[in-house]
């Protein structure tokens, strides 16, 4: 699904990502950890081909960057993240934000849609907890319920691949754990595409993902199996910090020592 070869991502002289490896499987849930500046969203741009890598080969569902239209490669990914949000209108309606995706616009004006795609799109906000806000306009929700009405649009094209770019982040602990759970409820469906998670915090990992891939200053600390990975010595080493990491179920949490 996706594969990274040595990847190095150089703006100007600055190195945002060096020298990066990594492998990800289909059915695979992964999670990207790291603090800020890290290159996690770096990362994300190259998998969702919004970006190519300066140096080393990046593959996404099969596909090499600088080698495909990533035109016809991008509805095959869904994508939520901060930067798209932006691009959605205030006044756009909740359902045509989810719809939309099946044109990839933002911002519904003159294209047709069938009866099934509005269908679906109801199904997907009822799925993430926001059927009720489906008339209601994108600006008057509240960060939780943008956050969730994003995850249904990424979702709305039936997608092979979904990345999702700090989901929780700004979320009160209610909005958290609400998402979360329904974040891992998806994870957990055997059906449902294989997913990337890109997050600040051990707590923010739905239950049901399966990979972790740690960064730190654009360079890979570790990867692997979850439990392998979300170590102490791994995330203190990623942070900076001496860390005291606890899993209890499929639930994750760390403070410093």
């Amino acid at each position: 699904m996706l594969r990274f070869l040595g990847v190095d991502v150089v703006r100007g002289d600055v190195p945002i990502v060096s020298q990066v490896s990594w492998d990800v499987a289909e059915g695979e849930r992964w999670v990207v950890l790291g603090p800020n500046g890290a290159g996690k969203t770096t990362i994300l741009a190259l998998a969702a081909t919004l970006i190519h890598p300066t140096r080393g080969s990046v593959e996404v569902l099969d596909q090499v960057l600088g080698r495909t239209d990533v035109f016809e490669l991008r509805p095959r990914i869904g994508l939520a993240s901060s930067a798209l949000a932006g691009r959605i209108p205030p006044a756009e309606r909740v359902s045509d934000v989810v719809v939309t995706a099946a044109y990839a616009v933002t911002g519904r004006w003159r294209e047709g849609y069938e009866r099934g795609d509005h269908g679906r799109a109801a199904a997907l906000l009822e799925q993430l907890g926001v059927g009720t806000l489906a008339d209601r306009t994108f600006g008057t929700l509240s960060e939780g319920e943008r956050k969730r009405v994003q995850v249904a649009r990424a979702l709305m094209t039936d997608p092979e691949l979904l990345l999702l770019d700090e989901p929780a982040a700004g979320l009160d602990l209610g909005g958290r754990e609400d998402l979360v759970r329904r974040l891992g409820e998806i994870a957990g469906d055997e059906e449902a595409p294989t997913t990337v998670l890109v997050t600040h915090h051990v707590e923010e990992i739905p239950p049901g993902f399966t990979h972790a891939l740690l960064l730190r200053q654009g360079a890979v600390v570790a990867q692997g199996p979850i439990a392998d990975v979300l170590t102490a010595d791994h995330l203190g080493a990623t942070f900076g910090l001496a860390l005291e990491v606890e899993r209890r179920g499929d639930r994750w949490a760390a403070r410093a020592l």
